[in-house]
């Protein structure tokens, strides 16, 4: 039993090795080139060349080959696969995975694969992966793992700040005329999911004021009970760790850890993005 997510999901190298999970990359177009992300570059890096020529960043989906890839390499100590994507309702890697995955059960009888909608991003995508991965741990078999990540889904959030509105028109959901406006106005928006897509939950006119929202938001989630929590940023490795502390200080936390954005939802949301990512334990 195998699981594999893409690259989107931000998971840390340490956890993708602790619990063997393969990751899709998903490419992007910048400084003249095609590069596999986590791959090719690391997230840092893609986004000084971001910084560098806003204009020159384009993003693009997984590639049915990358897909091959990850596929065949999970088949070569598994026979059944699951495959964890990005919401479908912001790119077409589900769909991507899915097409790869009937190509590979014709190709090669007895593979088994299912493919799961995370209807979400980020770590929170991620902490989905994780619970497949855990289940598959403790020896779970594929309906069982499937399920454990069906309710991670249910009940994972994901909330996040922006630090500017400049490049949100590029996600096509606000026209860049009020993209502009906004980042002349200083308004910093904030954000969660909903139904497999970000939904604008406010904004703020500084840091200070949108990391407290964030992590009102939280304690209004979860309250007291103890709680599993990443800290996504773009670009503000400091500022991340700075929000970690206090996570750590104001949330009786089961799990912390800090990851970056992937580039592919960073060059929406632009550098200075802070996130958490969380569910409480039951």
């Amino acid at each position: 039993m195998a699981v594999i997510t893409d690259s989107i999901a931000c998971l840390t190298k340490d956890l993708v090795e602790q619990y063997h999970i393969g990751v899709i990359p998903v490419n992007f177009y910048a400084d003249g080139r095609i590069f596999k992300d986590g791959v090719d570059i690391t997230p840092s890096e893609a986004y000084e060349l971001f910084l560098r020529d806003p204009a020159a960043f384009k993003t693009s989906s997984a590639s049915p080959g990358d897909c091959l890839e990850a596929y065949n390499q999970a088949r070569q100590h598994a026979d059944s696969i699951l495959c964890i994507t990005l919401s479908a309702k912001l790119s077409v890697i589900c769909d991507v995975c899915q097409s790869t995955a009937e190509q590979v059960k014709a190709d090669i009888p007895g593979v088994t694969i299912k493919v799961l909608d995370s209807q979400t991003a980020a770590a929170a995508e991620g902490f989905v992966a994780l619970a497949a991965a855990r289940a598959v741990a403790e020896g779970k078999d594929l309906e069982d793992v499937f399920r454990a990540a069906e309710e991670m889904r249910d009940k994972v959030d994901l909330v996040a700040y922006i630090d500017t509105i400049r490049y949100a028109y590029r996600s096509g959901r606000i026209p860049k005329v009020a993209a502009v406006a906004g980042s002349m106005l200083r308004i910093k928006p904030l954000f969660t999911f909903s139904s497999g897509k970000p939904s604008f939950i406010g904004a703020v006119r500084n840091r200070e004021r949108g990391l407290e929202r964030l992590l009102e938001r939280m304690k209004g989630k979860v309250g007291t009970s103890p709680v599993h929590v990443a800290v996504m940023h773009v670009y503000a490795r400091e500022q991340a760790e700075i929000l970690k502390k206090r996570v750590s200080v104001e949330f009786n936390c089961t799990e912390l850890w800090v990851t970056e954005f992937s580039p592919l939802m960073g060059y929406t949301c632009g550098t200075g993005t802070l996130g958490l990512a969380f569910y409480p334990d039951e």
